[in-house]
């Protein structure tokens, strides 16, 4: 039996299933609520950023990765 936790929420996820209730973003395991949250967080800023850049896009999805970690929750 393989089980994970996700980082942000502390959930424990049993026989965890990648890209479906689980997601591996670079070496955080986040469970799928916690994915959408940090995806609501960063979207009003993604609108306002042009032209769009992929370097500062993974920057603010780890920031906000670790922030939310630090927190325990989705900040």
């Amino acid at each position: 039996m393989k089980w994970i936790n996700c980082d942000i929420c502390k959930k424990k996820f049993e026989e965890p299933i990648a890209g479906r209730d689980c997601f591996h973003i670079i070496h955080w395991d986040i469970c799928e609520p916690c994915k959408e949250a940090v995806e609501l967080v960063i979207r009003p800023t993604l609108r306002t950023k042009d032209p769009f850049n992929y370097e500062w896009y993974d920057k603010l999805l780890t920031d906000t990765i670790e922030k939310s970690i630090q927190k325990g929750k989705v900040v």
